[in-house]
């Protein structure tokens, strides 16, 4: 897959998570399982695409204890 579809696919996860948050959670996993394709293809993950990452595993973290 292309970097540029990568990009658009990862636009619209943060498009649908910003208007479902009802379905963040599962929305996160699909742009988790995104950037950890970009990662296996040994493609640079964005610093702002990582931060935000990691802040959504660490709120759903929060939400399951």
């Amino acid at each position: 897959m292309a970097l540029d579809e990568f990009e658009a696919e990862i636009g619209l996860l943060l498009t649908q998570i910003n208007k479902q948050p009802e379905d963040a959670h599962e929305l996160y996993l699909q742009l988790r399982e995104k950037l950890n394709e970009l990662r296996a293809m040994n493609m640079q993950v964005p610093d702002d695409l990582v931060q935000l990452e990691r802040q959504l595993e660490a709120e759903f973290a929060l939400k399951q204890t």
